[in-house]
């Protein structure tokens, strides 16, 4: 009698099953979900110029050569002086430190890049007699400095020096008397300094003129004479960053587009460190991972003042580069940089209907397989209908898109993908749940799979389009699938994404 207990409450289980896989209008028959909620509005959140210009005007991140350190010093890491609108450590006038490192940056103050072909004079010093006065440079990109021997004024000696670090476009060549450490403590004995810089400055920024009391009276206070500029004559193009591609520049528009997700302000023009800072940048919960920066130099009434990095969730290009500054604010040197996507059609806009429809679906396309489970139909299926995208029309979903069997399906790129063995990807993509109710999708659940191997599964129950990323590690040609669906637990997925990091 048990036994045959047993039998009956399965049989009813599997009516049961039976008739929530039917009693929901499926996907193919055009059904509607039950919620569309965080669907990505593409014109949403733009640049916040005003704060970018705001925070221009009170950020402090000139240096120069005048403080105790040791010539001859490696060029510090780049660091962030502010973020989204709030000046850091690095930025304020009024703190003592300098430095907030960006961990794992290799520094390449590049600005542009220099190509060794000569330098030209930029101004001159004012004179070496009894009454000359002069000031160094207090400027942006401050590298390092040397000293170089004061018999004579050895300006081949600084250029020379410039050349051999990477990044100086830019070298500032004067003596600073009654400084003990140069006469007496540094080895080189020479007060003949040579800062070098990763921009090129004017003699407007010479607003250093010494007057610290080094040495007990009756010694004078410091004072500078001799103080001349010059800078490199033939520049490149800095290269570019691991992950991504140059979408313009350099031009002297910075972006005005959507997908807009905050800024950094650099000490120095440093793609890398903008390109790290757009890889670690937090998901926007909408629009997902940062996927574009906008790298430019705003100068203020002739100076350069700061190094600005503006990142987005959506690639933008030059036809939005029209932002030109505003008042003493001039933007320039202004380049934009996406991210490499290692899946093609990640969103699934290459699948379209014929003459123009606005409703169909496939199993399969020239870059997506969806496979069914034996004895499936249509488990995993790429949509065109706006109504069941994140964004734009394409999308897929996982789980008999006729809702004739509760079987999962798998979907995957055509083509291995074009990673390189040993380095580090971030897979990424939206799901949604919602599409028959919170209690028919209890059941939701999908996985991600890397070279057949489940590096991820997920039950997310009844939820709207929510962003998901997993780190896995490339062997070289990989296979990425994503398997999952369970009608009338579908499972609806767009926006994919594997970037490099």
């Amino acid at each position: 009698m048990l036994e045959f207990k047993r039998v009956l409450c399965a049989i009813s289980l599997a009516l049961a099953a039976s008739a929530a896989v039917t009693s929901i209008v499926p996907p193919a028959s055009q059904g509607v979900p039950a919620s569309s909620d965080n669907t990505l509005d593409p014109n949403a959140s733009t640049t916040d110029t005003d704060t970018i210009v705001q925070t221009v005007n009170i950020v402090d991140q000139k240096g120069g050569a005048n403080d105790d350190t040791p010539p001859n010093q490696p060029v510090p890491e780049t660091v962030v002086t502010a973020v989204d609108g709030e000046l850091t450590a690095a930025g304020s006038s009024s703190s003592s430190t300098r430095k907030r490192s960006l961990t794992g940056v290799t520094t390449r103050s590049d600005l542009t890049r220099r190509i060794r072909t000569g330098y030209e004079q930029v101004f001159a010093g004012t004179g070496t007699g009894p009454n000359d006065r002069d000031a160094s440079i207090q400027g942006t990109a401050y590298l390092t400095y040397t000293v170089v021997p004061n018999s004579t004024y050895s300006v081949d000696a600084c250029l020379d020096f410039c050349t051999r670090v990477d990044g100086c476009v830019f070298a500032n060549i004067y003596y600073e008397y009654n400084n003990d450490l140069l006469d007496f403590v540094f080895s080189e004995k020479s007060n003949l300094k040579c800062a070098i810089y990763g921009d090129v400055h004017s003699a407007a920024e010479k607003t250093n003129f010494g007057g610290q009391q080094l040495l007990p009276p009756p010694a004078g206070l410091t004072y500078i004479q001799q103080s001349s500029g010059f800078a490199a004559t033939s520049l490149a193009d800095p290269d570019v960053p691991d992950g991504y591609e140059l979408v313009f520049g350099p031009t002297n528009g910075a972006n005005n587009a959507p997908g807009y997700m905050g800024f950094v302000f650099l000490d120095k023009y440093d793609v890398d460190a903008c390109a790290q800072q757009c890889n670690s940048r937090g998901a926007d919960s909408v629009g997902g991972a940062c996927q574009y920066f906008n790298i430019w130099r705003a100068v203020v009434n002739g100076n350069p003042t700061t190094y600005t990095c503006s990142m987005y969730y959506l690639p933008s290009d030059a036809s939005t580069a029209v932002n030109y500054g505003q008042g003493d604010l001039v933007v320039t040197y202004s380049r934009g940089y996406r991210r490499k996507n290692y899946v093609v059609d990640g969103g699934f806009e290459g699948y379209t209907c014929d003459s123009n429809g606005n409703f169909c679906y496939a199993a399969s396309y020239s870059d997506w397989v969806g496979t069914s489970a034996q004895g499936g139909t249509l488990d995993a299926t790429v949509f065109h209908f706006t109504p069941y995208a994140h964004s734009g029309a394409g999308s897929v979903i996982l789980g008999s898109a006729t809702g004739v069997d509760n079987l999962a399906g798998t979907i995957t790129p055509s083509s291995p993908l074009n990673t390189v063995a040993g380095k580090k990807y971030q897979i990424s993509f939206f799901q949604q749940s919602t599409y028959s109710g919170p209690s028919l999708q209890a059941n939701a659940f999908f996985e991600v799979h890397w070279n057949g191997d489940a590096v991820a599964t997920v039950n997310p129950g009844f939820t709207p389009w929510k962003f998901y990323s997993f780190e896995v590690t490339a062997q070289g040609n990989d296979v990425f699938a994503i398997h999952g669906g369970k009608a009338p637990a579908w499972s609806f997925i767009d926006d994919i994404a594997i970037y490099e990091i």
